[in-house]
């Protein structure tokens, strides 16, 4: 894996150690640039070619093959589970770097956090209150909404009004009633595939 390979070159300093991580993260990236195809097809929980890829002594020199697989125990190894392993390392080694770029940095670079402003619509926030308040991820459940509207209120700068009244438009709302929420779901969805296929 090439994050582990090259670990032991590990600099000094905080600005050598973020430029030594982006280009670990260049790495992941080229191998993945490099067995798109492959990528995509494992992404996509699809089946169709497990049986050429996933059968020992069943392989096919046209199917994204490594010169790995002619070097290991044939008897013990498919052709392309060496490839799924580091698919999947690489997918940890790339959380690790980014939890080092991103949150160890970012403690350094401020010990006074920027408060965030919300921007987004008072009626959005309400539904995405209400979503996480029914879903019961403050506190296992055991608070108020009007606990969590308070939170929420607090954090990002911006009152709610009567949260109450604007929930009950949103129930009554004939289409569309979870617009907000459906809209993150799509947004998400299209940023993960975009990143996929860069």
């Amino acid at each position: 894996m090439p994050f582990t390979k090259s670990r032991q070159k590990k600099p000094y300093g905080a600005k050598h150690i973020r430029k030594y991580l982006n280009k670990e993260l260049k790495k992941l990236k080229r191998f993945l640039d490099n067995n798109l195809d492959f990528y995509k097809y494992y992404r996509s929980n699809n089946s169709f070619l497990d049986e050429k890829m996933f059968l020992r002594g069943n392989h096919d020199i046209k199917l994204w093959l490594d010169t790995y697989y002619f070097q290991c125990d044939q008897t013990f190894s498919t052709s392309h589970d060496y490839k799924v392993a580091k698919i999947m390392a690489n997918d940890l080694i790339q959380v690790y770097i980014e939890d080092q770029l991103y949150n160890k940095f970012q403690k350094d670079k401020s010990k006074a956090q920027k408060k965030l402003k919300w921007t987004g619509s008072k009626v959005a926030l309400i539904e995405l209150i209400y979503a996480l308040h029914y879903q019961n991820v403050f506190d296992n459940g055991n608070n108020d909404i009007r606990e969590v509207a308070q939170y929420f209120e607090s954090a990002f700068g911006v009152d709610l009004g009567n949260f109450y009244q604007t929930y009950l438009e949103l129930r009554n709302r004939k289409m569309n009633r979870t617009k907000f929420l459906d809209a993150l779901r799509e947004t998400l969805i299209k940023k993960m595939d975009e990143l996929d296929e860069k």
